[in-house]
């Protein structure tokens, strides 16, 4: 009996021994998106020599760009209550994401971007982290060449990340404005591996890194309920900006996303695409050709800043 107790005592450890030598085997190709493998972040930004590139701001997804109407001023109105969030508690740096896609929140990043820009007194800073589904290059008529994938993966430095519209002006019809002071920094080339990098708290040395320089940072992040990078990137922000579609999300995803962040500080929901809703706290802007409304409903400020 006691060869037989021996012999599978033997063999559970081989077992046990070839398990953790697979595992190993399998960890290997995320080795490098270990924070202690990567190079320190430099903190010698000169946001004077960001690069400069040719844009070309879409004006179906950024009204905001206009000299007047419904969508300037009622953008100004959420801009105007994240100033009030601000004497309450200090806020600069605001994640914004929503429940599930297709909820308006990468129309919301660059739109409050836009609206905080034309303040020449604020430097803003707007990231796109949804590396799985960038679309604020697109928005912008940006380059995405390098971005921010490149450098959660550390094979590039912040300074070669940083870009700014090349043409300080905008002049078409019914369109005049000057974005100097916005500066963005791209998805990369994203990958199936996006939590990993993520995870590896380099978006965290980032914004750290990157806060002296800026007023204001916006992160535009994959929606929370499909993705565990939304929570991992609100680490780095000081508030969550939530948003969710009228006559389209479900009260229960969008209890659901809220409760995601119950460990950060939420600001609200920004309810997208609703009409006829009421005039009070609430702003109108223009998709395309439909109007719609939208209003920060339901202000929550709870977890480490609130």
């Amino acid at each position: 009996m006691s060869r037989i107790y021996d012999a599978l005592q033997r063999a559970d450890l081989e077992r046990k021994s070839t398990q953790e030598a697979e595992d190993a085997r399998i960890d290997e190709p995320f080795a490098a998106s270990g924070a202690e493998d990567m190079p320190p972040v430099k903190d010698d930004v000169v946001v004077e020599n960001v690069a400069l590139h040719p844009w070309n701001l879409s004006k179906y997804s950024l009204p905001t760009l206009g000299d007047r109407g419904e969508s300037i001023e009622q953008f100004r109105g959420l801009r105007t209550q994240i100033y009030q969030f601000r004497d309450q508690a200090p806020l600069k740096t605001i994640l914004v994401s929503s429940g599930m896609p297709a909820e308006g929140k990468t129309f919301v990043a660059a739109n409050l971007a836009m609206s905080l820009a034309r303040n020449k007194n604020n430097s803003v800073l707007l990231i796109d982290a949804d590396l799985r589904y960038p679309a604020l290059h697109t928005i912008l008529g940006a380059p995405n060449t390098i971005g921010l994938t490149e450098y959660l993966a550390g094979t590039t430095e912040v300074n070669r990340i940083l870009q700014r519209n090349q043409n300080s002006r905008i002049d078409e019809a019914g369109m005049t404005r000057s974005i100097p002071n916005l500066t963005f920094i791209s998805a990369g080339a994203g990958g199936d591996h996006s939590s990993e990098l993520v995870a590896n708290h380099r978006i965290e040395e980032l914004t750290a890194v990157l806060s002296p320089h800026f007023d204001w940072i916006l992160i535009d992040s994959p929606p929370v309920l499909a993705f565990a990078d939304a929570i991992d990137l609100a680490r780095a922000a000081d508030a969550v900006l939530l948003v969710a579609r009228g006559a389209t999300t479900p009260f229960d995803v969008a209890q659901r996303a809220q409760a995601a962040f119950n460990n950060s500080r939420i600001l609200g929901f920004v309810l997208n695409a609703v009409k006829d809703a009421p005039r009070n706290n609430s702003y109108y802007y223009y998709y395309g050709r439909r109007e719609a409304e939208s209003t920060l409903h339901g202000r929550k400020d709870n977890g480490r800043n609130g």
